[in-house]
């Protein structure tokens, strides 16, 4: 019958017009970049603010500072969440930039790896600087005030 067709014209429009199949990982991927994108701007700002701009603004930042702010948990936790969103918001969008100009698939395999390797080491090194920081050193020096004051050497 005219207009009607066969089946395997049919199975080819089907070919030709269907969608290829894509991994959603792309979409995440790109989600993702949108949401910590936003999430780290509220989370820097407020760092600003505290670190730099309340109080004596930059002059009064230095270790003691620090050190009484990593005091609480809260404070880590925020700087360790600006750390973890600014490495793999950082790495996805390496990782959109290899992807867009290195052409041979071995090439954008050892480029994703060495990138991927250099964010690991940055967030182990990163967390190991946050939590497992001593606020109270034995050297004397520009400690906090919850210092306990080391005893002065007897001769």
């Amino acid at each position: 019958m005219k207009g009607e067709l066969t089946m395997d014209e049919t199975a080819n429009i089907a070919a030709i017009t269907a969608e290829p199949r894509r991994s959603s990982f792309e979409k995440y991927a790109w989600l993702f970049m949108r949401l910590s994108g936003a999430v780290l701007l509220v989370l820097v700002l407020v760092h600003v603010y505290v670190n730099v701009v309340a109080g004596d603004g930059v002059f009064k930042v230095d270790f003691a500072f620090v050190a009484g702010k990593w005091a609480s948990p809260f404070w880590q936790l925020w700087d360790f969440l600006i750390l973890l969103l600014a490495v793999l918001h950082g790495t996805n969008g390496v990782r959109v930039i290899i992807a867009d100009y290195a052409a041979r698939p071995a090439l954008r395999f050892w480029l994703n790896t060495l990138v991927t390797a250099a964010a690991a080491l940055m967030l182990v090194a990163g967390a190991l600087t946050i939590f497992t920081f001593d606020p109270c050193p034995g050297a004397v020096g520009d400690l906090p005030s919850f210092c306990p004051v080391p005893a002065a050497p007897s001769h």
